[in-house]
């Protein structure tokens, strides 16, 4: 999995993809952070369900060296949090592996990696590409570019062919044998790109929607688009002259003959 620890990230700041960045002693470290916070027991099942959407949590209700060591022994990190002066608990804490492709969400695919992807896939295939569920292929198409080919096995790996193209360019491969034949799942993470945050407005009165751009408070640019002005410029576009045969097209390019209709029901043009 990709190690992307990201120091800035609070408890405030924190929600079900970027909780995915941190480790086990990140969440202590976290916490501590947050601990003089005085609406941290107000919110404190609003953090932990985050924190549990990629961590397993559990309680150590008897603090004892054995049971601790148990925890420690199935790869938790254990650890104190307070939520008050009053309140204290001792957490183990695990980051929840992805292991198969049911352990792949929209929240966690972008924070593997390309081999890591072609491990869970290898490790939950067998009738190839297609045999996933469209919401499964979804979630993996949302972070990484997948292409595939299906060929005899001794033409697979020749010279300047999809194959060799594709790991030049950065591509993880898995190959799934099909009797003579084999499938190449290729794998590549796509880039990650920001969209400026917009906050929406409506003037009810002008109808104005205003647009401003969280990322340029400097200026407080806005941009304004008028639903009204819109429509005027529409109906000033309509001109009836301009409307031709070639202003209307038919989703249906067979001819009478191809679609089967009797000679009796198809009109002649006379009638009409």
């Amino acid at each position: 999995m990709k190690e992307k620890a990201n120091k800035a990230l609070t408890l405030k700041s924190m929600n079900k993809s970027n909780v995915w960045d941190i480790q086990e002693n990140d969440v202590f470290r976290i916490w501590e952070a947050a601990e003089r916070d005085s609406d941290l027991k107000d919110n404190m099942r609003h953090y932990t369900d985050i924190l549990r959407s990629a961590f397993e949590i559990e309680e150590i209700k008897i603090d004892k060296p054995e049971v601790v060591k148990k925890y420690e022994a199935r790869g938790f990190k254990v650890g104190n949090i307070r939520i008050d002066e009053n309140t204290k608990y001792k957490w183990a804490v695990k980051k929840r592996p992805i292991m198969r492709v049911t352990d792949l969400t929209y929240e966690n695919i972008r924070y593997i990696s390309a081999s890591k992807l072609v491990e869970v896939l290898d490790r939950n295939f067998g009738g190839g590409w297609d045999s996933l569920s469209q919401s499964v292929q979804d979630i993996i198409q949302s972070g990484f570019d997948i292409s595939t080919t299906t060929l005899p096995k001794d033409r697979l790996h020749n010279a300047g062919g999809m194959y060799e193209k594709k790991v030049a360019d950065g591509f993880e491969v898995l190959e799934i044998p099909k009797g003579t034949w084999v499938e190449a799942i290729f794998a590549k993470e796509k880039p990650l790109v920001e969209r400026p945050r917009k906050r929406f407005e409506f003037d009810e009165d002008k109808g104005i929607d205003k647009y401003k751009d969280d990322n340029d408070e400097e200026d407080g640019e806005e941009e304004i688009i008028d639903h009204y002005r819109e429509m005027d410029d529409e109906d000033d576009d309509y001109d009836e002259d301009k409307l031709t045969e070639e202003s209307y097209r038919t989703t249906i390019d067979e001819s009478p003959e191809d679609l089967d209709i009797e000679a009796e029901e198809v009109a002649d043009e006379d009638d009409f």
